[in-house]
C-alpha cells in the first residue's frame, strides 16, 4: 500500500466493494469513509457473524486500524448508534472509531422530506432510499445544515427550531403532517450525548496521520454511474462516490492518494430507477440475481441484474485513474 490508497465501486455499486476494503485494512492504520450516508452498505462477514456497515468503515473489525468517518458524510445518528450498539455487543471494541466534526447531521425533518418529494416525482421518482441523503445534503450547500460540531453543542436547538419553522412551511404547502421540533431536540440531543466522545477534527487527525507514516485506506460508498455530476443523472445519488469525492470528503490532498482500486463484478447489478443497458429483465437476470444474492444491503429491495458494460466500465476508469501516482499515461483503443 502507498500513503492513502482507495477503493472505489466502478459501476452501479454493490460490486463487492467491503470485501476488497476488509482485506485491505489488514494492512492499513487508518479506515476512512468519506461520502454518503446510510444509503449504503458493505457486509463482512467474520466467524460467521455478518456485519452490514452503512456508516462505521468496516475496516474497525481489524484490531489496530482507526475507523474515520469523514467530513463529506451525512450522519443518522440513530443508524451510527445502532451500529456502534451491535459491534460492543459482538465483543468489539469502538474506541478506534472517530468521527468528523464537519460531517452533517440526518435529522427527521431530512427523511420526511425524501418520501414527501420522491412520492410527488409520480411516475418520475429516483428510487431513492428515503433515508433523508438528498435533503441532508440539500441543506448542506443551501448552508442551513447541521453540523456534528454544532449537533454536540447547545445551539442545537436553535438550529433545529429554525429549520423546524421552514420546512413545515413546505410541508404544510404540499398537505403532509408538520415536524416538532421539541420532540426531535429532546430525543436527538440523547443521541449527541452518545456520539459526542468520538467527535475530533479528522482533517487534522488524518494529516497526522500521513506525517507519522500511517497507511490510510478511503473506503467509497456507492459507485462512479452513480456520482451528482459524473452518474446517470438524476438517477444518482447525492455526493461524488467517485475519486473527487474522496479528497473534499476527507481533507486529503490529491497528491498523497496512491493506488486506486476499482471495483466490478462479472456481472452488473442497479437498484433503483434510471437507465441500465445490459439489464436482463428476464429468466437469466434473475438467475444471476439469486446466485448472486443480489438483494440491496440497506434497502432488501432486489437488485436488477444483467451483463457487464465495457463501455460504462472504461467510462468510470477515466473518471478514476490516478494520474499523479501511474507512471503510464492512461489509453484507450478498441479491437473489434
Amino acid at each position: 500500500m502507498s500513503k492513502v490508497d482507495v477503493v472505489l465501486g466502478a459501476f452501479y455499486g454493490d460490486e463487492g466493494k467491503g470485501k476488497i476494503i476488509d482485506y485491505l485494512s489488514t494492512k492499513a492504520d487508518v479506515s476512512i469513509r468519506c461520502t454518503g450516508g446510510n444509503n449504503a452498505g458493505h457486509t463482512i462477514e467474520v466467524d460467521g457473524v455478518k456485519f452490514a456497515f452503512h456508516l462505521i468503515p468496516s475496516g474497525i473489525l481489524n484490531k489496530g486500524t482507526l475507523a474515520v468517518i469523514g467530513n463529506g458524510v451525512v450522519i443518522d445518528p440513530k443508524v451510527l448508534i445502532e451500529e456502534i450498539n451491535n459491534l460492543k455487543e459482538h465483543g468489539y471494541s469502538v474506541d478506534n472509531l472517530k468521527i468528523s466534526d464537519k460531517a452533517h447531521v440526518i435529522l427527521p425533518y431530512h427523511i420526511a422530506m425524501d418520501k414527501m418529494l420522491e412520492e410527488n416525482r409520480g411516475k418520475a421518482k429516483i428510487g431513492t432510499t428515503c433515508r433523508g441523503i438528498g435533503p441532508a445534503y440539500c441543506d448542506k450547500y443551501e448552508r442551513s445544515g447541521i453540523r456534528i460540531q454544532d449537533f454536540i453543542r447547545p445551539r442545537f436547538e436553535e438550529l433545529v427550531r429554525t429549520n423546524v419553522r421552514n420546512k413545515n412551511k413546505i410541508f404544510k404547502a404540499f398537505g403532509y403532517p408538520e415536524m416538532n421540533a421539541e420532540e426531535i431536540i429532546k430525543e436527538y440531543s440523547e443521541y449527541a450525548k452518545i456520539l459526542a466522545p468520538y467527535v475530533v477534527d479528522t482533517v487534522v487527525l488524518l494529516h497526522n496521520s500521513m506525517k507519522d507514516n500511517k497507511k490510510l485506506l478511503c473506503e467509497g460508498a456507492q459507485a462512479t454511474l452513480l456520482d451528482i455530476d459524473f452518474g446517470s443523472y438524476p438517477y444518482v445519488t447525492s455526493s461524488n462516490p467517485s475519486l473527487g469525492g474522496i479528497c473534499t470528503g476527507s481533507g486529503i490532498s490529491p497528491k498523497d492518494i496512491g493506488e486506486v482500486y476499482g471495483v466490478i463484478k462479472a456481472y452488473s447489478s442497479r437498484v433503483g430507477e434510471g437507465p441500465y443497458i445490459t439489464e436482463q429483465n428476464n429468466e437469466i437476470g434473475d438467475t444471476i440475481r439469486e446466485l448472486g444474492h443480489e438483494y440491496g444491503t440497506t434497502t432488501k429491495r432486489p437488485r436488477r441484474c444483467g451483463w457487464l458494460d465495457l463501455v460504462a466500465l472504461k467510462y468510470a476508469v477515466m473518471i478514476n485513474r490516478n494520474y499523479g501516482y501511474c507512471n503510464q499515461p492512461l489509453r484507450y483503443s478498441w479491437k473489434t
